[in-house]
């Protein structure tokens, strides 16, 4: 032992399965016991839990799904999470992850730059090092070390549009020539998670929990952080409690969305304990939300924040505070993504 040691319903063929969008819905009783299970945040997380299903399907451990499958995500060319994703203010791509096993051993990384995969580098943290936490220079030298390439620093093509776009709206001129716009909330600009101009939220978040043959739980957390966030700023995903909580006797909860918000209530560890009470995944992601929402008042209405949990019967369970954050679901008679309940429109 190391030390540091997730519109309409549709039935599903057991010959076949198709991945189909469906009707938000609760997985009652399905006591997962040699039916290992994964769930993941958004539409990503499809892809994502193929690569975990192939080492749950085999028998395999929980914690090397959930860093195999979040891996895909962190691979991927897109603006939402791995070193193609949008930069912070200043131009450039950092990198948050966690992950977290059965035992309650964890390990994180934030503020890591030119690194592929960090959640590789966040299990390193975990089972190399007495540590829980690796940020900055020092995540990215214990990385090398650890024979992880530097990437070149550089943007993706579609970062670097959205980049220069953020930039002309947002007026913003570099700290260096203009202090002033380092601290006038004004200059911040545009802060994720907020609506696209199709009303759709933007995300930057995978988030990964899932259960093996033998029902241990483990889960993982990887991010790109938010975009054209200040130079600096760390959100809940390397957080362990807030982005991501395991306990392998109750459940375990990812969270996505505002981060700071999420980091406020403990989010993650909060929906495991209100499992903890007796609430059903659902439940107690509903409480959180709720939790959040009571803190923010009406500034509510400005943040998406979501929970996806699963407990140790093998249920599923998310909320949000407005409409439009799905999850992926896979196990051995089902492969869908599905809307999550939600508060606001």
């Amino acid at each position: 032992m190391n030390r540091r040691k997730f519109v309409k319903a549709s039935a599903f063929s057991s010959m076949a399965l198709s991945i189909q969008k469906i009707g938000a819905c609760n997985f009652d009783s399905a006591v997962v016991k040699d039916n290992p299970i994964v769930i993941s945040t958004w539409d990503a997380g499809l892809r994502a839990n193929k690569a975990a299903w192939q080492i749950l399907k085999d028998g395999g451990r929980a914690l090397d799904a959930v860093e195999k499958g979040v891996m895909v995500t962190e691979a991927e060319q897109n603006c939402c999470v791995g070193l193609s994703a949008n930069p912070d203010r200043d131009g450039f791509v950092t990198l948050d992850a966690s992950i977290m096993d059965e035992y309650f051993n964890c390990g994180s990384v934030a503020f890591l730059e030119r690194i592929k995969h960090p959640i590789s580098v966040a299990r390193r943290v975990m089972e190399k090092t007495p540590h829980v936490m690796l940020v900055g220079s020092g995540a990215q030298e214990f990385a090398v070390a650890e024979g992880f390439p530097l990437e070149p620093q550089e943007l993706s093509e579609q970062a670097q549009k959205n980049y220069d776009n953020w930039l002309k709206k947002s007026k913003y001129t570099p700290p260096a020539i203009n202090v002033e716009s380092q601290i006038n909330p004004k200059n911040h600009g545009p802060f994720a998670p907020y609506k696209l101009d199709n009303g759709e939220w933007n995300h930057d978040t995978i988030g990964m929990v899932a259960m093996d043959a033998k029902g241990n739980l483990s889960g993982s957390c990887t991010t790109s952080g938010a975009g054209f966030k200040m130079r600096g700023r760390v959100g809940d995903s390397p957080i362990i409690g807030a982005g991501l909580f395991v306990d392998n006797e109750i459940g375990a909860c990812t969270a996505t969305g505002q981060g700071e918000d999420v980091i406020r209530i403990a989010g993650s560890h909060t929906v495991v304990e209100l499992m903890r009470q007796g609430l059903s995944p659902e439940e107690a992601c509903q409480k959180a939300i709720e939790r959040i929402m009571k803190i923010k008042g009406k500034d509510a209405e400005k943040i998406q924040v979501a929970f996806l949990a699963l407990n140790k019967k093998g249920e599923v369970g998310t909320y949000a505070i407005h409409k439009g954050f799905s999850y992926a679901i896979k196990r051995n008679d089902l492969e869908a993504l599905i809307p999550s309940k939600y508060k606001m429109e």
